[in-house]
């Protein structure tokens, strides 16, 4: 069967504010921002932000949501302080555990959280897992080890909620990834020229990665090994136009699997260096084989507005990385949680209208 490519989707957001911002602590420095985010075994709401201290050294709290408290958190304390030797580096630039997504899957009865570490080799993806989503055990860095795999700096890893066949058709746990360039890695603002005069398919893209289910419940340290991996989307001349990632994970609606992801694009080139934006988008996968895209915004729903979006640590950026579906609202709202210009975290209520309007696609696209 041809999954049926959706043409338009009615969707309408509405900012309700700030619900995260430093406190002051030394160790919320230089921001709260990015957070993943769970529904804990009682029902209770679980954001784990990203905090930055002085020097960019970068940990992953855990705060609970207020019950009638009207968007407000407690904190819990910390969910992971880089420790582990892929998370610990002498060089300047900082270092730790950014930028998590977090995923309950119930085919092994965990929660799963991707973080990028930020070690002695750069940014790598590295996974955590959970029973309760309070306490959290490292399962390492994934592992790109199969021919013709990317081995390198990779960042915004979002796990799938459920099993899908990979290409090879085997059962697996899926996940986005967004490999980089090294030209962007050293300095992305210099590198904007070359980036224009690639082709998109090899610009920043994201990809998704797949994990095979039966050795995996047998072993849980096979976690970490990554037995495929492909590309399934790229920038292109709409917006995201320099490069995209994964934002939230993905969640099942009645199209497909879900997500918001980001965009980047040139805001202004008047300077003597180029400014960029940072926006967000919708796409959805085909809920049997995820490679198949069913719809992409062909605009962001969600671009630097606010003074907190548009000035803070990096101007111009709403990245949204959490997705709390909010079923007694409305069957298609979903609660959005974001970073506003890698300092604080904003939320955004996103209402989807009935079910996308498709066509079939031409068999050249099948």
């Amino acid at each position: 069967m041809v999954s049926q490519l959706i043409t338009e989707l009615d969707v309408s957001v509405e900012r309700l504010g700030t619900v995260l911002a430093p406190s002051g602590r030394a160790d919320q420095r230089l921001g709260v921002l990015n957070p993943a985010c769970v529904r804990a075994r009682d029902g209770s709401l679980l954001l784990y932000p990203r905090e930055v201290a002085r020097g960019n050294v970068s940990r992953i709290g855990i705060a609970r949501a207020i019950p009638n408290g009207d968007c407000r958190f407690e904190s819990l304390g910390c969910a992971l302080e880089p420790a582990a030797p892929y998370e610990l580096r002498r060089q300047s630039g900082g270092y730790g555990c950014e930028d998590p997504r977090a995923t309950f899957i119930e085919a092994i009865g965990r929660y799963v959280m991707a973080y990028t570490a930020f070690g002695p080799d750069g940014p790598r993806i590295a996974v955590a897992t959970s029973k309760d989503g309070l306490q959290w055990e490292r399962a390492g860095v994934l592992r790109f080890t199969r021919p013709g795999m990317h081995v390198g700096d990779d960042k915004d890893a979002a796990f799938f909620p459920a099993p899908v066949r990979s290409p090879a058709g085997v059962l697996s746990l899926a996940f986005y990834h967004r490999p980089m360039l090294h030209l962007s890695a050293v300095d992305g603002r210099a590198a904007v020229p070359l980036i224009e005069q690639m082709p998109y398919e090899d610009r920043e893209s994201i990809r998704i990665g797949y994990i095979p289910l039966e050795p995996l419940l047998k072993d849980g340290a096979q976690l970490t090994d990554v037995a495929e991996s492909v590309l399934v989307m790229s920038p292109d001349a709409q917006w995201g136009s320099l490069k995209v990632g994964a934002g939230t994970p993905p969640v099942r609606i009645a199209e497909g699997w879900m997500s918001l992801y980001h965009g980047v694009d040139v805001a202004s080139a008047a300077r003597a260096e180029p400014r960029f934006r940072y926006s967000a988008g919708i796409v959805i996968h085909d809920i049997d084989d995820p490679r198949i895209i069913r719809y992409r915004s062909p605009q962001p729903v969600l671009v630097p507005q606010t003074k907190a979006e548009r000035k803070g640590i990096v101007a111009n950026v709403v990245f949204p990385t959490g997705i709390d579906p909010r079923p007694e609202l409305g069957e298609r709202t979903f609660d959005v949680y974001y970073g506003m210009a890698d300092y604080q975290i904003g939320l955004m209520r996103m209402t989807l209208g009935a079910s996308g309007r498709g066509v079939e696609p031409a068999e050249s696209a099948a």
